[in-house]
């Protein structure tokens, strides 16, 4: 049978990217040792006053449908949140709750993107990028962000990709994998370059709550951006809520209305004792988030100094979220290849940095998803794995 080209547009490097994380998954069912470091799902639970709103409204018997674009009592909790994390103002109808922030990706991409239309995503990007943008027909455009650079992106480099095709940029702060956030003269540089060519912003704030150094800046609050900008969110991360599946956009009214006729087509709105359990992490006082944070934090100062004066390893201190990138170039080996010889002979699971695009090629990337004790042993697995190879390169 003859399947649509958007089966070609959807699979590709960035599906092939979690076959290391599913060899590692089905070790474990086997018995064997393995700490898992491949995917961000957090190690916490989901905070109790979360999953007993779950309950009670479950019991109450919200089990039928609910608002499509989300229950008024969620968007208005979202609306307050994002207005006083980020400065900017917004109302319950500039929210649209989706299944995610991969799903708010997937949605915005359909409701603002052309085929044939180019979208300026930083690179290394988050592996389901470029098939989100290329389901529509879009074209990925990607600027490198350099490891000399902190994995920042320059507004120069994104200046000179700019085209009469361009139609959009999206940006992701911290950054998925590095961890690198972005400061406001960047973000300023880059409000100008959006509004000089007539330019949409998809921001990608989903690790915004997980950053330990600098300020965050959420660009939909800057001066003529408010428009343009399609902010994305979740409480998959700060809220250790990844199988809820609750996300959101922020945007325009206008787009807004767009954005719910999609659901409307494709999910016909989140269950709802899902977004009463939502209405609770935004509203509840939860000292278990502060916990997380910090826990976050610990976990990667551990593995920054495990690793730090370790042969052939270098790890780059991220400025925020759950993952921490090591150069391993000196070792002599490709990230991959470095990867599956981790995972085979020490076992240790990691993400290959080929993965996230070119520009991360020589580094793996791993999740600060388990505990001191576990991921202080990951560390030592991965510097003997490191130490073996450049042991073997003095002995050739």
């Amino acid at each position: 049978m003859r399947f649509s080209s958007l089966t070609q547009r959807i699979a590709g490097d960035g599906a092939a990217a979690w076959e290391i994380h599913y060899r590692a998954l089905a070790m474990l069912e086997e018995g064997r040792d393995v700490l898992l470091l491949s995917v961000g799902d957090p190690d916490f639970d989901t905070p109790a006053p979360i999953v007993q709103a779950a309950v009670a409204s479950l019991e109450a018997g919200n089990t039928h449908y609910a608002d499509v674009r989300g229950k008024r009592s969620l968007r208005e909790a979202i609306a307050r949140r994002h207005q006083q994390r980020s400065g900017q103002a917004v109302t319950a109808d500039q929210v649209t709750v989706l299944a995610g922030a991969q799903c708010a990706l997937f949605c915005v991409a359909q409701c603002v993107l052309e085929p044939g239309d180019e979208v300026i995503v930083a690179e290394p990007m988050y592996v389901t990028y470029e098939a989100v943008f290329g389901a529509c027909g879009a074209k990925v455009v990607p600027v490198p962000v350099r490891p000399e650079h902190g994995f920042r992106v320059q507004p120069e480099d994104v200046a000179a990709r700019i085209t009469p095709r361009t139609r959009a940029l999206a940006l992701n702060s911290p950054h998925n994998p590095s961890g690198a956030s972005l400061p406001r003269s960047t973000w300023e540089a880059l409000a100008e370059l959006c509004i000089a060519h007539d330019l949409w912003l998809i921001s990608d704030e989903v690790y915004s709550e997980l950053l330990f150094e600098g300020e965050h800046i959420s660009p939909a609050s800057l001066p003529g951006m408010a428009e343009r900008t399609a902010t994305l969110n979740s409480l998959s991360k700060s809220h250790a809520m990844t199988g809820w599946r609750v996300g959101w956009v922020v945007g325009s009214p206008a787009l807004s209305g767009h954005l719910e006729n999609l659901a409307l087509c494709m999910l016909y709105g989140s269950p709802d004792f899902i977004q009463d359990a939502a209405v609770a992490a935004l509203e509840r006082p939860l000292p278990e988030l502060d916990g997380m944070r910090e826990a976050y934090r610990q976990r990667r100062d551990l593995v920054c100094e495990r690793l730090a004066h370790c042969s052939g390893l270098r790890a780059l201190k991220p400025d925020g979220g759950m993952f921490v990138m090591v150069d391993i170039r000196e070792t002599g080996l490709s990230a991959q290849a470095f990867a599956d010889r981790l995972l085979d002979q020490h076992g240790v699971s990691v993400l290959a940095g080929e993965a996230f695009g070119p520009s991360a090629a020589g580094h793996i990337r791993l999740g600060l998803v388990l505990g001191a004790e576990p991921l202080g042993e990951a560390c030592r697995r991965i510097a003997l794995c490191a130490s073996e190879l450049m042991e073997a390169q003095r002995n050739a």
